[in-house]
């Protein structure tokens, strides 16, 4: 049995795009046959070893979190005690990119590489030259998109290890919600209604957004929470806002889809190259939904497609983004024609059986190598 070890800072139940792209990875892959671990780190200082859906689950005692990243001592040891046929590294997570160098027994390295590291330059100048050294002792590299090869300072020096592989999540999840449920929500919020779904992060951009609502004729639902969450808010509050944007905080998974469908817009506003992909898009897009979103050189505008399945406009431009969510607003016909557009775009691309399909074919090419 093929054994893949996956490496990341953090899994469910931590929620976020990478940690839930590692939870329906893994599991579709034990379901295909695999042996499946994921190495990474425990909110606390104590080390848990568990198994979740047939997922072997290590999460090493955590000394200390800097710049947003876990620090754990305990995770090299659990990485040397570990012999699988592919390590497969979530990037960017410095520390256990640098343990797999220095300790890591796979016969393979797979490394996805979700984002270029952006707000922490201080600390890239000091990685820099290991992370060289990382990406090039790769037999493959990942690439989320097309776009980011292009556009990343790393992967455009490194074409030929780089192999694009879109993520993909189980988009039958948002193919429906309940039809009362969906109304008691237009019921309660008014209509016209625009969307907004993520952690609320300095990247999201949702203050480009709410500096748009003003003259924007339709109610803003924002859903999430994070630490730009008060500062959002009293932006909001200054702005005139308390009656048009709406913060709900976390939403259930269950309950998501029955807010997509009760939308009529969906916007990521995001502002920084942080934001590479935007997984949320894919959800509103499998829920029929059109997409404003942004051009940032990242995946966003791969995912949503300007002019077929949504608009895309410049980042931290509250005018560009009025425009364009008005004038969607204002033609149902092109709004509708986007939304069953962005659902099969959804629905063919990114679906986790063609995500899985392809991540298991480029194992299947390194495994006979």
């Amino acid at each position: 049995m093929t054994q893949i070890l996956h490496i990341y800072k953090d899994y469910y139940p931590v929620l976020g795009g990478m940690e839930n792209h590692i939870k329906v990875l893994s599991e579709a892959l034990v379901a295909r046959g695999y042996d499946v671990t994921v190495l990474v780190t425990h909110p606390t200082s104590s080390t848990h070893v568990e198994e979740r859906n047939g997922v072997h689950v290590i999460k090493a005692g955590r000394l200390a979190t800097i710049a947003s990243t876990p620090i754990s001592l305990s995770l090299p040891l659990w990485l040397r005690r570990q012999h699988p046929d592919i390590a497969h590294l979530h990037f960017p997570y410095p520390p256990g990119e640098v343990a797999n160098l220095l300790f890591g027994r796979a016969a393979h390295t797979v490394i996805t590489y979700q984002s270029d590291v952006v707000r922490q330059r201080g600390l890239l100048r000091l990685y820099r030259p290991l992370l060289w050294k990382v990406l090039r002792s790769a037999d493959r590299i990942i690439a989320t998109t097309p776009n980011y090869i292009a556009s990343s300072p790393f992967l455009s020096q490194l074409p030929e290890k780089c192999t694009v592989i879109p993520l993909g999540l189980p988009v039958e999840r948002f193919a429906s919600a309940p039809p009362d449920q969906v109304q008691r929500i237009r019921d309660t919020y008014g209509a016209p209604l625009l969307l907004f779904v993520g952690k609320l992060r300095y990247y999201k951009g949702l203050q480009y957004l709410l500096e748009a609502m003003p003259t924007i004729p339709a109610r803003l639902l924002v859903v999430g929470s994070g630490p730009m969450e008060a500062e959002w808010r009293r932006l909001s509050r200054s702005l005139g806002l308390a009656e048009k944007a709406v913060f709900l905080g976390e939403v259930s998974d269950a309950d998501l889809p029955t807010y997509y469908h009760a939308c009529d817009i969906f916007v990521l506003p995001a502002s920084e190259r942080s934001e590479a992909y935007g997984l949320v898009q894919i959800e509103a897009m499998a829920s029929g939904r059109p997409v404003v979103c942004t051009e940032l050189g990242t995946g966003t505008s791969y995912v949503n497609q300007h002019g077929e399945t949504g608009l895309v406009v410049s980042p931290r431009d509250p005018q560009a983004l009025r425009q364009a969510i008005v004038s969607l607003l204002e033609n149902e016909p092109r709004r509708q024609r986007m939304g069953r557009q962005a659902q099969q775009r959804a629905i063919q691309e990114f679906n986790v059986a063609t995500m899985v399909d392809r991540i298991t074919r480029l194992y299947a090419e390194l495994l006979i190598t």
